[in-house]
């Protein structure tokens, strides 16, 4: 049986949004259980609740779908609440940012979708420049921009703030982001999360903070 194309237009309504999230929340329980080459059009619809003609509706096709999610993660995570005011001391602010980042990247469930990107782009090249661009290079950016502010009024001497931003954030993930993601380990308690981003914030300002003249 050939699946049916995909509508190029839905109506608008609630109960099309309902749907539609219904869809994207059982797509992602079975990618997260599965794989992306494990998981079946069947086995998601079964998953959402939907008959498999509802399903392909919306999505012609699992890579679609998948598609979707990772655009529905990559909305999500950009809703999370960095504060990055300028007017803030460099040390606090970067205590808290790396705790909320670590904390969304590994919690229960946080890893998955990184799992699934990692292990489908280089057949979906599309898909992996889609995840980075919006989510990991976004992050990457907003810090940057901050650094870049404190490096204007002389509290940090950074020449690259998009390199330090990154070895930040590379710096918070270390004994973490690895073990939780591969699943050797489970989610950090906030306490282990705490010591490794003080440490990191730490060895970032030994190095960056501007020394008095």
């Amino acid at each position: 049986m050939v699946a049916p194309t995909a509508n190029t237009f839905h109506p608008l309504g609630e109960e099309d949004s309902s749907k539609r999230r219904q869809i994207l929340d059982g797509g992602r329980k079975v990618f997260m259980d599965l794989g992306f080459d494990g998981a079946s059009m069947n086995e998601i619809a079964r998953s959402a609740g939907v008959s498999k003609g509802t399903l392909y509706v919306y999505f012609a096709d699992k890579s679609r779908l998948f598609e979707a999610i990772v655009e529905d993660d990559a909305l999500e995570k950009s809703k999370i609440a960095y504060n990055l005011d300028p007017k803030r001391d460099v040390e606090t602010t970067l205590r808290e940012f790396g705790r909320t980042y670590i904390g969304s990247i590994c919690r229960p469930g946080g890893g998955s979708s990184i799992r699934t990107v990692m292990a489908i782009a280089e057949r979906m090249p599309e898909v992996g420049r889609q995840f980075y661009g919006n989510v990991l290079a976004k992050t990457v950016n907003r810090l940057a921009e901050y650094l870049q502010a404190h490096v204007r009024s002389n509290d940090l001497a950074i020449d690259d703030c998009g390199l330090a931003a990154a070895q930040f954030l590379q710096m918070c993930q270390a004994t973490l982001f690895l073990p939780f993601v591969f699943q050797a380990e489970p989610a950090p308690s906030a306490e282990r999360i705490a010591h490794v981003v003080d440490s990191a914030t730490r060895m970032f300002l030994a190095t960056y903070r501007a020394k008095p003249a």
